[in-house]
């Protein structure tokens, strides 16, 4: 089964771990006879460095087609959350945002999911040979995949609103499909206007099963994040070509292997450290380094500070 990646994790260029999460607000609708879709916001770390990311997902089984569907993830930063809510608090309704003391910076994200009974309306009877978009709407393409999606001002826009909006009700639902029907045209748009989603420089990653392979790798390198693997031991568990996981690993995920490990490691570090207050000896060990002294010139070489200096900032 397809398994996308997750778009927290392609903004932030690094797994997150739940526990940093902290949820300010959620929202979870199907409107009726149209499109399924999730907004939730959680407050940002001033720690964090995300960047604004789209991702389209095409998910597809030939044998089950009841369970076709085309969705669309955004994950935008930077964006501001009244913990009152605007309505209830002064400076907010005054327009005097900064004055707010219960206002927090956020982390936006979002999905819209299509089902293909509701993209049926859109199709006309389909040539022959049709464009990627008319497969997909079709749910003629193939096989299942994931795409990076460019954010541009108009889809920047539609999202501002879905997020910002103050209908309720039925004009709600009216508001969230039109939008929703824009943000469809442009992520088409978008990827009619790159290079086919079966063009890969690895040319093994054009097989579903190989792809899945390299996202299990990933999965088996975050459940073992005090063991440290090598990668002749991943490749063995994952039953893949050394060098193929290699290749594949840094075509699917921007990163190495050992960059994307190392990352999350100290990633993970710095919450026991800054959220949990653990000591630089019990996280060193905790991440299976042989020494502390090991432990912090890795830390500082990924976030710039000392271990004993997170500490003091906590």
């Amino acid at each position: 089964m397809h398994q996308p990646p997750d778009i927290l994790t392609l903004a932030y260029k690094q797994p997150f771990m739940q526990e940093q999460l902290i949820l300010l607000d959620e929202k979870d609708r199907q409107i009726p006879g149209s499109v399924q879709y999730m907004i939730r916001r959680y407050e940002k770390n001033p720690l964090w460095n995300l960047e604004d990311t789209g991702m389209m997902v095409y998910h597809y089984q030939r044998e089950r087609p009841n369970e076709n569907y085309f969705e669309l993830r955004f994950c935008l930063s930077g964006n501001t959350y009244c913990n009152q809510r605007e309505k209830d608090c002064n400076a907010c309704r005054q327009h005097s945002f900064r004055q707010c003391p219960d206002r927090s910076e956020t982390v936006d994200v979002m999905s819209f999911r299509f089902s293909s009974v509701h993209l049926s309306q859109f199709v006309k009877p389909q040539p022959v040979i049709g464009t990627l978009s008319d497969n997909v709407l079709h749910f003629k393409h193939p096989s299942s995949f994931s795409k990076i999606l460019s954010l541009c001002g108009r889809t920047r826009m539609v999202l501002e609103g879905v997020l910002n909006h103050n209908y309720t009700d039925s004009l709600e639902n009216i508001f969230i499909n039109a939008q929703t029907q824009m943000l469809l045209l442009y992520s088409l748009e978008c990827m009619m206007g790159e290079k086919d989603v079966d063009s890969f420089q690895c040319k093994f990653l054009a097989n579903e099963a190989d792809r899945e392979k390299i996202n299990l790798a990933r999965e088996i390198l975050l459940e073992h994040i005090g063991e440290p693997l090598t990668i002749r031991e991943l490749s063995r568990k994952v039953a893949i070509n050394e060098c193929y996981l290699k290749k594949g690993f840094k075509e699917l995920f921007g990163t190495t292997i050992f960059d994307f490990y190392q990352g999350q490691r100290m990633e993970h570090a710095r919450y026991l450290l800054y959220e949990k207050g653990l000591s630089v000896t019990d996280v060193s060990v905790m991440l299976g380094y042989s020494s502390i002294s090991h432990f912090s010139t890795a830390f500082k070489k990924q976030t710039g500070l000392k271990p004993c200096e997170l500490l003091f900032k906590a």
